[in-house]
């Protein structure tokens, strides 16, 4: 007698490759059509079928030329949105994002030359670095790559582990994930994203290994960072308990409009000086502008004003984001 699972298989194969109504299929195994229904339910609720939509993701040329011509970015990727709701666009920027990551990794002139590598490279391999930081937008990116080839990267955490919440979308984990989709190496920072105190950070920073892996993320050849902003709907520090509704309050009447690596700036792009910014392990918001690629990948018109501030500081230089928040980002921008 055929076991479940396999007759299951067999109906869902009959149904969707070799596209068979539910009739047909019905009068081939001798049942009723009510009874093929309900096995391709079962078949997918059970995994034996996994249905993939696959988006075709638009994007809007004219609206990513204005904002390279407006910010002098090198590249800007926006998403045609069409009234989708937010976890699909996230998707969709995941996946614009992932692609210009891909491309990014296979260019040539990305990378350092390294002689210690563990798999026994020559001196003269390229081995690029990647910084990335947390989030859901670069959980999105992560989970997006499909790169044609394995290649030797390294990939480096650029800020403390965050230890609550979707651990998916941390730090440590992102960065194993992204390794592991290229088959490259990673650093963690062992270290808190945010710490009791700016003297407890500084306790931290004198620990060698949390020293070296900062350096190498300060010299990474490209970097993935999400943008954080202050409103609720949006904030990865309330989702992480690091923040609560007063504690984001009270940042946005410091003026506080976003937050890359959690360093805190206003609508200009300048780092403020708030006591949450002195108690943060990771990279400097300066860092980032010695790295040759920084990818800022945020969408939702709740962030505009912090992608604004991030464009204006030069803290990205790649943004990927959908046409709706680009053009408030615009507008903003024009006030």
């Amino acid at each position: 007698m055929i076991e479940r699972a396999e007759l299951l298989a067999q109906v869902a194969h009959l149904y969707y490759e070799d596209d068979l109504t539910q009739d047909e299929i019905a009068r081939r195994i001798g049942t009723s059509r009510s009874t093929v229904s309900r096995m391709l339910q079962e078949a997918r609720e059970t995994g034996v079928v996994e249905i993939t939509v696959h988006y075709h993701w638009k994007t809007v040329p004219e609206v990513e030329r204005e904002l390279m011509d407006r910010f002098r970015l090198p590249c800007a990727r926006i998403l045609l949105s069409r009234g989708r709701p937010y976890d699909e666009i996230l998707r969709g920027l995941g996946v614009l994002a992932a692609r210009y990551v891909e491309d990014s990794l296979t260019d040539s002139s990305v990378g350092q030359q390294s002689c210690t590598q563990p798999q026994g490279l020559a001196c003269n391999t390229i081995v690029p670095t990647m910084g990335i930081s947390w989030g859901m937008a670069v959980y999105s990116t992560v989970r997006a790559l499909r790169p044609a080839s394995k290649r030797p990267i390294r990939v480096v955490q650029m800020v403390g582990a965050v230890g609550a919440g979707d651990p998916l979308t941390d730090g440590p984990d992102l960065a194993r994930l992204l390794a592991g989709v290229y088959g490259g190496e990673y650093r963690y920072l062992h270290a808190p994203l945010i710490v009791e105190d700016a003297r407890s950070r500084e306790v931290l920073l004198q620990e060698p290994r949390i020293r070296e892996t900062l350096s190498l993320a300060r010299r990474a050849d490209l970097a993935l960072v999400g943008i954080g902003a202050p409103q609720a709907e949006v904030s990865s520090l309330l989702r992480a308990g690091y923040l609560d509704q007063q504690a984001l309050a009270q940042l946005r009447a410091r003026g506080v409009a976003g937050d890359i690596c959690a360093r805190h700036y206003d609508a200009w792009g300048d780092v403020l000086d708030v006591e949450l910014n002195r108690r943060v392990v990771g990279v400097e918001l300066e860092a980032l502008h010695g790295i040759a690629r920084v990818i800022g990948v945020a969408g939702g018109e709740a962030k505009a004003e912090a992608i604004l501030g991030a464009l204006r500081g030069g803290h990205v230089n790649v943004l990927i984001t959908d046409d709706v928040t680009a053009r408030k980002v615009l507008a903003l921008s024009a006030k």
